[in-house]
């Protein structure tokens, strides 16, 4: 099990990330406010602080989780290779899609960054959202097997 620890959008037009307290997740409208609102494979981004931190040791550098540009942080999930598994937070219930796989901004935001997150999926996990529901930071998270719809 792992503790939310962050919540972040990114609004529609912008590059600015915003932290938030709390947010409204539904399968019809992705994350509320966030640039991606629409159903399909990458309707929530997740990734694990642990694993955030692990990059940036190798980089020498104490970079903010919101850089990476993912929606959900967590403190400590073991990520790698869970497609097909689900994320557990209250009433929300995630299927988990696949890797996030880092893009070219990261290296332009720090030299090194995309390779840092390319081993153990370290740039967290892509997410379609199966049941809605209200996030807010200290929430538990688990990892599971069966979605427990």
């Amino acid at each position: 099990m792992a503790t939310l620890i962050g919540i972040a959008v990114r609004p529609k037009k912008t590059r600015d990330i915003n932290e938030l307290g709390s947010v409204e997740i539904s399968k019809t409208d992705g994350v509320a406010g966030d640039k991606r609102s629409r159903p399909g494979k990458r309707q929530v981004t997740l990734m694990s602080k642990n694993a955030w931190d692990i990059a940036c040791r190798e980089l020498n550098i104490d970079l903010p989780w919101t850089v990476r540009r993912a929606n959900l942080l967590v403190d400590d999930l073991p990520l790698k290779e869970t497609t097909g598994q689900f994320i557990l937070c209250g009433d929300l219930v995630l299927e988990i899609t696949g890797e996030t796989d880092p893009c070219k901004l990261m290296e332009t935001t720090q030299p090194g960054l995309l390779k840092a997150l390319i081993p153990d999926w370290r740039g967290g996990v892509t997410c379609r959202v199966l049941q809605g529901g209200t996030l807010t930071i200290g929430m538990d998270a688990t990892l599971s097997k069966t979605a427990q719809i």
